[in-house]
């Protein structure tokens, strides 16, 4: 098997305009009487993607995927797979695995048993079988507990059975809704990993819902950010993370600061905000907002630089006093309050494992960071 990162360099049909999704929502919309879960939502997704649905609770990921499923209907727009209308297709025959929240595991059937249940009903072999579901409990390690019933199992342990339950009948498309959310952080990690090895050895296509904001920068190919029904923005988790497309991508995904101000002028790709904050040399993402209106400079905490004098090269740079400071081993968070009484967070790589002289709390310093290290938001 070649090696992840070799694919995952070269895996982007997003980008061939002759690509065909093999996944396509088309003016989506579903309604659960007056309130509507997804409005006109229009998405491709291509075989073999990696593609995560991330947002806050109640904004459509599970609605989106429970269609996609057929444990519900839209109410407007058409859904396909693989070219084929999905309307009016129940569940049992799309080639769909869903993993939900809620384990849904037998509770009078063995570990083994709950794995083999949907290969039984399906009438593979028993040697077949077996080996099938020897690999799937290798997978979640969960070897020494064949013979255990869900009750005797913990909440993270049961979890990765319905997770092995899922894989075990190889689908062409498996949804996951929430799968890891009980795993401990290592544990979810590895299997993290281990999901995204899985999913190329056997050529699935995989879409996740999920919370957890790490793990969708970890496993996706591409991820869509949702609100209130819609998606406000798709694509790599690079570009969701380096280039949102407004403060409220940008402050779902992981930390930023923003600094408020006033377009005063703009050139060679680069334009100035004037605030309450002082001046902000910053870059765009797209056109740049015109001059005189209200624009926000997005920057992330590890992009910052901390010292106790203003650096002279500095394109821009902010003094302000330390309020907070946590230690987190491989890093230093440092919460500085601004004079304008804007809050901003830096975070300071520990590449020394001991630091003469270190900052302390209610130390004047300042925060220093490039035109390019954020970008000029305009919403």
């Amino acid at each position: 098997m070649p090696s992840l990162g070799s694919i995952r360099r070269s895996f982007a049909p997003w980008e061939d305009p002759a690509a065909k999704p093999y996944i396509s929502f088309q003016n989506v919309t579903k309604r659960f009487g007056s309130f509507t879960a997804v409005e006109n939502l229009s998405l491709d997704v291509y075989e073999r993607e990696f593609f995560s649905l991330l947002g806050p609770s109640g904004c459509g990921k599970t609605t989106l995927l429970r269609m996609l499923a057929g444990f519900e209907e839209p109410t407007e727009g058409e859904l396909y797979l693989d070219g084929q209308p999905l309307k009016g297709v129940p569940p049992h025959k799309r080639p769909v695995n869903m993993m939900f929240q809620s384990y849904a595991l037998f509770p009078h059937m063995s570990v083994a048993d709950n794995i083999a249940f949907g290969l039984k009903q399906d009438g593979m072999e028993k040697s077949a079988r077996d080996e099938r579901v020897e690999q799937m409990l290798k997978l979640v390690k969960l070897e020494d507990f064949a013979r255990r019933k869900p009750h005797q199992l913990s909440g993270g342990q049961r979890q990765r059975v319905a997770l092995a339950r899922s894989v075990a009948k190889r689908p062409k498309l498996l949804i996951l809704d929430e799968p890891l959310g009980a795993l401990d952080k290592k544990l979810r990690e590895e299997t993290q990993f281990e999901l995204m090895d899985l999913q190329q050895e056997l050529g699935l296509t995989f879409m996740i819902v999920t919370h957890d904001q790490e793990e969708a920068m970890t496993m996706s190919d591409r991820i869509a950010v949702m609100d209130k029904g819609v998606i406000v923005q798709t694509g790599t988790p690079a570009e969701i993370y380096e280039a949102p497309n407004s403060r409220y991508v940008a402050d779902f995904i992981g930390s930023v600061n923003t600094l408020e101000g006033k377009v005063t002028s703009q050139g060679g790709g680069q334009l100035v905000l004037d605030g309450p904050d002082g001046r902000i040399t910053g870059v765009t993402r797209d056109a740049a907002p015109a001059e005189g209106t209200t624009a926000w400079f997005a920057i992330r905490p590890e992009k910052i630089a901390v010292s106790r004098t203003r650096p002279e090269a500095a394109v821009n740079a902010v003094e302000g006093e330390v309020w907070d400071i946590a230690y987190l081993g491989d890093m230093t968070i440092f919460n500085v309050r601004l004079d304008s009484g804007t809050v901003m967070q830096a975070a300071i790589l520990n590449k020394q494992r001991l630091v003469d002289d270190p900052i302390g709390y209610d130390e004047r310093i300042w925060l220093s960071f490039g035109a390019d290290s954020g970008i000029v938001l305009d919403r």
